[in-house]
């Protein structure tokens, strides 16, 4: 099978440097698997490459949409796969660098891929919610309780996703995904980044830091002006930044829940990627340079899929 290397792990450990540097060593290209960093103009607050970066090794799926548009993990796993093919069609093994569980679960495991969004279903079902708080969860344990069971209580978009889906087919999600789940044909070498938790957190609250310095305000005061898509507002910083800039909470406070709410993330990714099978997990605790994550890397993939390297060394 064609093979497509994961770079994987909780923001702040080293990916980004690393997989540069890896791409570099075997003439490829980048893959970003970042949900985030698809949206132009979150630069900073997303911790995208820089330019000279992005000018060293080509960096795909990345500023795909404007702040204001919604982009599913289908939309995703569609232009994605393109481009991989693309790549294996050169003769070029592609790199997928990021820390979004879903895109990389989607394609290593499969994504499901349920009936399309219906709007108006969406507002009845809210107008439900509103109506009667925890009503909506009530349904769905009564139409698909297994599905139920995964699901918190309170996340009500994931519930009436949920409830969207059985509706519409008339099917329950779990019978709907052993149909239509599959993954992408690819054999998938994946190597999870990880570091001491004491350490990465130390990593992440300097990088806050820095990320102020280069000017995090201004570019969230103007992403926040454009009325960004709901999704586009989960990014870490942007939400605890409006939440500033409407004064419910001073500077000092949203500094603080950045930081705690990323290293929170960090913990989820963690957590996350424990359920993903074969990571081959490289712990590069007290290695700050991308050149040493590199070479630990580098020496991870020579132990497990030698001939990657072979490959390029043939192809120059």
């Amino acid at each position: 099978m064609k093979k497509v290397i994961v770079l994987l792990g909780p923001t702040g450990v080293g990916k980004t440097g690393a997989s540069i540097l890896l791409a570099q060593e075997l003439d490829t290209e980048i893959i970003s698997a970042d949900s985030m960093q698809i949206y132009r103009g979150m630069d900073i607050g997303t911790a995208k490459p820089s330019k000279r970066e992005l000018s060293l090794v080509k960096h795909n799926m990345i500023d795909i949409v404007g702040p204001t548009e919604s982009y599913s993990a289908g939309q995703y796993i569609d232009v994605a796969t393109k481009i991989i093919e693309g790549l294996h069609n050169k003769g070029r093994i592609p790199i997928v660098v990021g820390g979004t569980g879903l895109y990389i679960k989607a394609m290593t495991r499969g994504l499901f891929s349920g009936p399309s969004a219906d709007r108006g279903l969406r507002d009845e079902l809210l107008s439900l919610e509103e109506s009667s708080a925890g009503s909506l969860y009530a349904y769905l344990v009564r139409l698909d309780a297994e599905t139920a069971g995964k699901i918190q209580e309170n996340d009500i978009r994931r519930i009436v996703r949920a409830l969207e889906v059985c509706l519409k087919s008339r099917e329950k999600i779990s019978v709907l995904r052993e149909k239509l789940t599959n993954p992408l044909p690819y054999e998938f070498i994946k190597i999870g980044l990880t570091r001491e938790r004491k350490e990465l957190y130390r990593i992440i609250d300097e990088r806050v830091e820095k990320m102020f310095e280069a000017g995090f305000m201004e570019e969230a005061e103007t992403i926040l002006g454009k009325s960004p898509d709901r999704t586009a507002m989960q990014a870490i910083g942007y939400k605890e930044l409006a939440m500033y800039l409407n004064k419910e909470i001073d500077k000092d406070e949203a500094i603080r829940l950045i930081r705690r709410n990323t290293r929170r993330y960090a913990k989820r990714q963690f957590t996350w990627f424990k359920k993903e099978e074969d990571i081959i997990w490289v712990d590069v605790t007290g290695i700050y340079e991308s050149t040493g994550v590199f070479h630990s890397i580098k020496d991870a993939l020579l132990r497990v899929c030698p001939e990657v390297f072979l490959c390029s060394r043939d192809k120059r």
